[in-house]
């Protein structure tokens, strides 16, 4: 296994970050356990997660990705420190958290304590904010128009990051959490969040998570280049598209049981003529390259210059086998540029 440096926090963490918002839903404890033992053993140390998980998020299975993990850590307290561990406060928009309201300095402390006690540690390594406050391209949306800045208050924005940034500046010195990140943000998000934390001395933003794969590479390479230069790091999640990238839906198919046999996943991903004709061509470079078609989506985005680590999950161990591959995989320049000419005809497909 690789590591790279978390930003500047010193910490080093593997090249793979397992995936849990399928825990709880999906998943059971028993599934849990074999991906946390499996993971661990293949040297994977990067755990990610959040309070609205398992998914799809409704009021019944809100928390219980959380849940799972503290079940595991209260009977394997003693490799807590094997692990880096990341866990997310959700957004504005879930009715059933917090009443749907904005991520205010008073939501983020109580919903600290709140994943400290399902987590059952006594630290989170990294603390992520789900999605910002204003409206912003996440969650597959960033087609033109979606965004109006006409009458954005951009004091307001700011005023309401510094009041976060002060929260999490209590949790840092009470110990509570190690470091903080976002995800889902812009690179005004980032920019403006390392600004406010060095005027007024606060938690330097560590990383951020953004979805990105070969199908949705909106931050490449503007926010990633903001990232490296900044040394924030990039942790992409989604790399193979909400699952599109193995080739399983080619064509129409949903096999029982997928993700997106749930409905509420489908509208991560809009499933387009051009979409259909990229995955088919990317899955016949693989296949031509001895590789599955996520081995290869895979391999690319852990090759993009100024990622960290990428966020992969799995139903099935099989499937977490199979993906775990592709980052001792090595893309020679041929077969880059043969991606490269598949992505440049399908650049926004979805």
């Amino acid at each position: 296994m690789k590591y790279s440096q978390l930003g500047r926090t010193g910490i080093d963490v593997s090249r793979v970050c397992l995936g849990t918002m399928t825990w709880g839903k999906q998943n059971t404890q028993a599934d849990a356990d074999e991906q946390i033992a499996f993971a661990l053993d293949q040297g994977i140390n990067f755990f990610d997660t959040a309070e609205m998980y398992a998914v799809p998020p409704t009021p019944e299975t809100y928390g219980k990705t959380e849940s799972i993990i503290g079940n595991w850590l209260s009977r394997h307290a003693s490799r807590r420190e094997e692990m880096v561990l990341a866990t997310k406060i959700a957004g504005n928009g879930l009715s059933w958290v917090r009443g749907g309201g904005d991520v205010t300095g008073e939501a983020i402390i109580a919903s600290i304590d709140q994943s400290l006690d399902r987590l059952k540690t006594d630290y989170i390594d990294l603390y992520q904010i789900h999605w910002p406050n204003r409206t912003s391209p996440h969650f597959a949306k960033h087609w033109p128009g979606m965004l109006d800045f006409s009458g954005v208050d951009t004091a307001q924005h700011s005023a309401e990051m510094l009041e976060i940034l002060q929260a999490l500046g209590e949790c840092v010195k009470s110990g509570k959490i190690r470091h903080f990140g976002l995800s889902n943000e812009t690179p005004w998000g980032i920019n403006e969040y390392l600004r406010l934390a060095e005027k007024h001395d606060l938690p330097r933003v560590a990383s951020i998570q953004n979805e990105f794969s070969l199908l949705h590479a909106k931050d490449w390479p503007f926010l990633i280049e903001n990232c490296v230069r900044e040394d924030v790091a990039y942790l992409p999640w989604s790399p193979l598209a909400a699952g599109a990238l193995s080739g399983k839906y080619i064509d129409g198919a949903r096999p029982e049981g997928s993700r997106w046999s749930f409905a509420q996943r489908n509208g991560l991903f809009r499933d387009t003529e051009a979409s259909n004709e990229a995955i088919k061509a990317y899955k016949e470079l693989a296949e031509a390259n001895g590789l599955t078609a996520s081995q290869l989506a895979l391999a690319w985005v852990d090759q993009v210059d100024g990622v960290t680590s990428t966020i992969i999950g799995a139903t099935k161990m099989s499937q977490l086998e199979e993906d775990l591959k592709a980052f001792d995989v090595a893309l020679d320049d041929e077969l880059m540029a043969q991606i490269g000419s598949v992505f440049k005809k399908y650049p926004m497909p979805y």
